[in-house]
């Protein structure tokens, strides 16, 4: 796998390509980041984009993780004392994930985001930016929940994270695609350039297929998860045993979950995946390629039941370490 493949597998959307092209003819010392809000423990969303940056670091490029604690402050999440202490837990889960130490750079908003420039930056953003256009990109908010201006402000910041960290890439999941968007638009009036942007997908909910997974509206898996509590949550995922055959019936927005974590979670991070069945139903099965485990669940050659033995065992592999180094804390 090249440089520019290995920079966009399993990416959603890239902007722009021929951008994204230039950046994997020469990676080295490259820097790519990702903001996260510290708001509570590190779950397979924070981790399905953790895996890209670990696919950045494979070709040569330096990460940088935007610890959010402004953001979080603005979004409600307690005060910087308590945000703070869950962003260093962060910071260590995601080492123990698997993001390589040499190349990584953890920041906290509060670095740079407080600095008179970066507010005077900030100013002329809200100067130039419709409310509408601001909205458009806020994050949505929970049901019931009054816009605040602290919710506006919060996707400019965003825009403007970009050009003060000094980045050559910007990675999210398409819910971060609006806010990307608006740094694109936005950032060249104020004399700066615009960066190319990769965007991840959006796992579906675990127990429906509908919607996306969320921590905070349905069931996640996190790196507080026991052996026993992922292999709950995963049996409990919703796997239909063979691709429906007229999906319109049921409405075609239902995804599979199981066959998502597999595809976005767990072949990225193992060069093969073993699915233990007893010899009577066929002994086990060994699969190099995602591809190749979805055509055999699809087809029913693959039971669900055994497709999500295996996505336990290996999700419970990948959490392990950031589930001991909490346990340790």
């Amino acid at each position: 796998m090249d440089a520019y493949e290995l920079l966009t597998r399993n990416a959603d959307e890239v902007i722009t390509e021929d951008e994204v092209e230039a950046l994997a003819a020469d990676p080295d010392g490259a820097r790519a980041y990702v903001g996260y809000e510290p708001s509570g423990v590190l779950h397979l969303g924070h981790m399905l984009t953790a895996n890209k940056l670990i696919d950045l670091q494979e070709v040569g490029m330096d990460v940088v993780v935007l610890l959010a604690d402004v953001h979080a402050y603005l979004n409600g999440k307690g005060t910087f004392e308590e945000i703070r202490e869950t962003a260093e837990r962060m910071r260590e889960q995601f080492l123990a994930y698997g993001l390589d130490p040499d190349t990584t750079e953890f920041v906290y908003g509060s670095q740079f985001q407080l600095d008179e420039e970066y507010v005077l930056d900030l100013h002329e953003l809200e100067l130039s930016t419709t409310l509408n256009r601001a909205q458009r990109a806020m994050a949505e908010l929970q049901s019931g929940e009054t816009a605040k201006v602290s919710h506006v402000v919060y996707p400019l910041m965003q825009a403007l994270d970009i050009e003060y960290l000094d980045l050559d890439l910007a990675v999210g999941g398409m819910d971060q695609r609006k806010v990307h968007m608006l740094h694109r638009e936005e950032i060249e009036d104020l004399g700066y350039e615009a960066r190319p942007c990769l965007h991840t997908p959006i796992i579906a909910d675990l127990g429906s297929g509908v919607g996306k997974m969320s921590s905070s509206t349905g069931v996640t898996i996190s790196m507080e998860d026991t052996r026993e509590e992922i292999e709950r949550k995963v049996n409990d995922a919703f796997c239909p045993p063979t691709r429906d055959p007229d999906p319109d019936e049921v409405g075609n927005e239902r995804e599979n979950p199981v066959l998502e974590l597999f595809q976005y979670h767990v072949f990225p991070r193992f060069e093969s995946v073993v699915v233990e069945r007893p010899e009577k139903y066929g002994g086990d099965l060994t699969y190099d390629a995602y591809e190749d485990l979805a055509s055999d669940l699809e087809s029913g050659e693959l039971h669900p039941a055994d497709a999500k033995g295996a996505l336990a065992e290996y999700l419970d592999r990948l959490i392990e370490p950031g589930r001991e180094k909490m346990t340790v804390g």
